[in-house]
């Protein structure tokens, strides 16, 4: 059926549609698939203010040759490790605590839990460098307890410096995924439970044999999405530590601001770190698809 213009509504609407969608293509146009392509063109060349000369695959060949790279993916990595495991393993136990129906002000829980989410990551990192710095609320509680005769170095030792990041990673995420696992729990069956109790199972038992194998897709999307995060970790090293001491925190999303703004601007240089993680974490990410897919069928 045609209007008296001829036009056919389906053909006005579609029409109508693309109006509304063509800006949006223009702008995502300009400001990500074009930067994408011009990033990885400019790995090809080196910039020096505003002369730019062909060095061809220079910039790769640098990569495996700058051990701040290797040293700040070693960082980078091991934050990784350690902090997505404990992560998922306390929000799975507050979500599931949280969804107990014998907790009272669950509702107040469940705010405090993910206030961290909402919280500036700025803001945060900077709170987490007073609280741990020698005069810091940490280091007085501890001498108190009598737990240390004298402040802790967490900014300026490697390793307790580590340790800090990790700490305000697992803060920063824990209560984010704990509210996917919860909406999970919510939608667990209750007559599946109320027959496990009645066969004698116990708290325990319920959660590895029946809410566990459950929420599976959930975890694994969880560790796929934290991990991701986690690898491009930024602003809890650059406010928190500096990097220091020596470079022991640095990660490699921030050696790449420094190669980008910090003394001497390398955009080319940082451009090839940049793609050097985009090939990581697009091999991680089909790793853990894989696993996913296969738990699934």
């Amino acid at each position: 059926m045609k209007n008296k213009n001829g036009k056919s509504p389906s053909k006005q609407y579609a029409v109508a549609g693309w109006v509304f969608i063509i800006p949006f293509i223009i702008m995502f146009a300009i400001f990500m698939v074009y930067p994408i392509f011009d990033s990885f063109y400019m790995t090809f060349f080196k910039i020096d203010g505003f002369e730019t000369s062909f060095v061809g695959l220079n910039n790769y060949k640098r990569l495996f040759t700058d051990s701040l790279v290797w040293k700040s993916l070693g960082n980078t990595f091991l934050y990784t490790i350690v902090q997505v495991p404990v992560m998922l393993l306390l929000a799975m136990i507050l979500s599931t605590l949280v969804n107990s129906h014998w907790l009272k002000l669950r509702g107040g829980f469940r705010t405090a839990l993910f206030l961290p989410c909402v919280i500036s990551l700025v803001s945060y990192s900077l709170i987490f460098r007073m609280m741990f710095s020698n005069d810091g609320i940490i280091n007085q509680a501890l001498i108190s307890l009598g737990l240390t005769s004298e402040p802790i170095g967490w900014l300026q030792t490697a390793g307790p410096a580590r340790i800090l990041i990790i700490i305000a990673l697992i803060w920063r995420w824990t209560g984010y995924n704990m509210m996917f696992f919860l909406s999970y729990l919510q939608n667990i069956d209750q007559a599946t439970m109320e027959a496990a109790e009645v066969d004698g199972a116990n708290a325990f038992q319920k959660f590895i044999r029946i809410t566990f194998p459950q929420m599976k897709p959930i975890f694994l999307f969880c560790a796929i999405m934290t991990t991701i995060g986690t690898l491009q970790v930024f602003d809890e090293t650059f406010n928190i530590t500096k990097g220091n001491p020596n470079y022991s925190t640095i990660s490699i999303s921030h050696y790449i601001y420094n190669k980008s703004f910090v003394s001497t601007p390398d955009f080319s240089y940082s451009a090839t770190i940049s793609y050097l993680v985009v090939i990581i974490l697009v091999i991680l990410s089909i790793i853990e698809f894989r696993v996913m897919k296969e738990d699934n069928t």
